[in-house]
């Protein structure tokens, strides 16, 4: 019988007992419990599906990617929907699709759902569901699940396990917890006159509430600036307040910081058109409620009070302000918006289960392998994985988790199935054709820079080698244990910006700003191809005292690709011959592909070939016709 279709009579009488009301009643045990059916979720329940796996999605609404029903507030994804890119491969093409997860379905693309290079978030929703049904992803909705407690070899086989809570009191146990539940709690600081404030989670969507007002956002993200284009055309005036300065994603290449299609309120504060942003700790303010209703914002105990120093905001004395005459903020405000962004929901622990904190407390702190630190057994996919990469990569959105999901797959495959990473084994001819395809189409290593990486291991009679992809780099020192294949030397391959090209303040569009020269590759800024070739694997040590902006350790080799304004790296003498190049210096042979003919005349003229012309040594040469046994006839004579 099938095993999904005994995982689905298992989920409907694992929700039988949900409804049955007993209050004692325990749930099948899953060896998978996957907490949330958003797209962290749903894809990490797709490769277990897929690999016949005992699994459950507890999702707490009744449908998939509940969040997007909600949020953003203001109905646009800021994650791109490229529907065109000249080309028909399908993996170069997910460089450029941001929404879309990965499946054997090639109907379940995003571009099939929405035609606007922004999608609206509710055919993101519909897309989510179709995902989940179209694949017959085994999740159980309505499932709220909290008192997550991990046993630690307790039961009678001394195995470890988890145990959980729905809101009906039923209990689930499963071997393996899976988080997805994403960074999905607002962030609501603690302040003086924080009640008068009201948050982006309630704001209301009705642009003319805002007519003729004057605002505080307290923020400096995308729901921030979003919030600001949405009310811009209604209001007096718009101040926006955060302790951080402004980082735009252009100039950071982080897709998480400010957007162009959110920053609307850049133009209307450098032109002076009343708008505003300013620097300011939210933990040091006090909003304080003036005698004519309105807000006013203290920082510092600026405003001075002529009134008793008892008297507090309930007060129904007048107050009166004494205020600074060039006080920036000294004019009062009608609302006060708080867009402070999210943090993930610490609650559903039990204190003993409970993950550390990264972050401020936005996001777990987890291992580069995605799990928890200091529980084994509880791993963390989606946003929730975003601290091994914040402000790094993209892996807290969907174009980068959808990657290191896998990548945690394929490491739960081989640690509790004994299945070894997948890998491509060929000759070594091969190589540098292999590199050039991966290089040019590779979405996941593309998106995910300096994250992951794919490993070439180079076995000892260097005739062959072994390919595999998106492996995390931070584990490269651990690469025979994690994925069961092991080799004499490594060539590990990242794509990466220039060390110093990022950041706010940086100026990324200098007349310097790229080369194109291969000799000075090793300055390339924009993203590009860089190869690490290792004797021996690096050690653990190494990896943990890495300088901060260093990748991997000190290689024995390195090479640089250079940049290119294509993102095409197949210009046969700046890209192709100087890896060739490389490649034949660190293994000590000659890669050149050769004309069978010209392997023939090789053999009757040297001892030593080519790598590529060696298999005529073995008896492998060219078939007899006239005219080779003439050429042979001359060499001879």
């Amino acid at each position: 019988m099938d095993q999904n279709f005994i995982l689905k009579i298992l989920t409907l009488l694992s929700c039988f007992i949900q409804h049955s009301g007993s209050e004692d009643a325990v749930s099948v045990s899953w060896d998978y419990c996957v907490i949330g059916a958003g797209p962290g979720g749903l894809q990490i329940g797709y490769f277990l599906d897929r690999a016949a796996r005992n699994y459950v999605i507890f999702e707490k609404g009744n449908s998939s990617g509940t969040f997007f029903q909600y949020y953003p507030r203001h109905r646009k994804l800021i994650s791109i929907n490229k529907r065109h890119t000249g080309k028909t491969n399908k993996e170069f093409n997910l460089r450029h699709d941001w929404n879309s997860l990965l499946s054997d379905d090639e109907s379940l693309q995003m571009r099939h759902y929405s035609r606007e290079f922004f999608p609206p978030a509710d055919d993101y929703v519909r897309y989510l569901n179709d995902y989940t049904q179209k694949l017959g992803l085994n999740v159980q909705y309505n499932t709220e699940i909290s008192n997550i407690h991990r046993h630690a070899g307790q039961n009678t086989n001394h195995t470890e396990y988890f145990t959980m809570r729905n809101q009906k009191g039923v209990v689930y146990t499963c071997k393996y917890l899976i988080i997805t539940t994403g960074i999905a709690t607002p962030r609501v600081p603690t302040f003086p006159g924080v009640e008068l404030s009201e948050g982006y989670e309630n704001l209301s969507m009705d642009q003319e509430e805002f007519e003729g007002q004057s605002v505080l956002i307290l923020g400096r993200g995308n729901s921030a600036f979003e919030t600001a284009d949405h009310i811009i055309a209604n209001t007096n005036v718009i101040h926006m307040m955060a302790r951080s300065r402004v980082r735009l994603a252009w100039a950071t290449h982080y897709v998480g910081d400010l957007r162009a299609v959110n920053n609307g309120l850049l133009d209307t504060y450098q032109l002076k058109s009343l708008d505003g942003i300013l620097e300011g700790d939210v933990r040091e303010m006090m909003l304080l409620k003036s005698p004519d209703g309105k807000i006013v914002l203290d920082i510092d105990n600026t405003l001075k009070f002529k009134a008793p120093a008892h008297m507090t905001n309930d007060s129904n004395q007048d107050v009166e302000y004494i205020i600074p005459d060039n006080f920036p903020l000294r004019e009062s405000y009608d609302r006060v918006i708080r867009c402070l962004g999210f943090q993930f929901d610490f609650s559903i622990f039990e204190n003993d289960t409970a993950p550390e904190a990264s972050y401020s407390g936005k996001y777990p702190s987890i291992k580069p392998d995605y799990g928890a630190e200091g529980i084994p057994g509880m791993y963390f996919a989606g946003t929730n994985s975003h601290s091994l990469d914040f402000r790094k990569s993209a892996g807290g959105f969907i174009h980068g988790f959808r990657y290191t999901a896998r990548a945690l797959h394929h490491i739960l495959e081989y640690r509790n199935h004994q299945v070894p990473w997948p890998s491509v084994k060929q000759p070594i001819t091969g190589l540098l054709d292999h590199i050039i395809k991966r290089m040019n189409e590779a979405s996941g290593i593309y998106q995910m820079f300096v994250v992951l990486g794919d490993v070439i291991i180079l076995h000892g009679n260097g005739l062959d080698y072994e390919y595999l992809e998106e492996f995390p780099l931070k584990m490269v020192h651990r690469v025979p244990e994690m994925t069961g294949r092991s080799g004499s030397q490594y060539i590990i391959i990242s794509m990466e910006y220039g060390k110093h090209f990022s950041g706010p303040g940086e100026d990324i569009f200098r007349s310097e700003r790229a080369t194109g020269d291969p000799q000075e590759a090793h300055v390339s800024n924009f993203l590009h191809p860089v190869l690490y070739y290792y004797k021996t694997l690096p050690t653990e040590d190494q990896m943990m005292n890495l300088p901060i902006y260093e990748i991997l350790p000190t290689p024995d080799a390195l090479h640089h690709i250079v940049e290119d304004f294509l993102t095409d790296w197949t210009a046969p003498i700046s890209h192709i011959l100087v890896l060739r190049r490389f490649l034949e210096t660190v293994l000590h042979r000659d890669l050149r592909h050769f004309w069978d003919h010209q392997c023939f005349e090789l053999a009757l003229t040297y001892d030593d070939l080519p790598t590529f012309c060696e298999s005529y040594m073995k008896g492998h040469g060219l078939l007899g016709n006239e005219e080779l046994w003439l050429l042979s006839e001359s060499v001879s004579v």
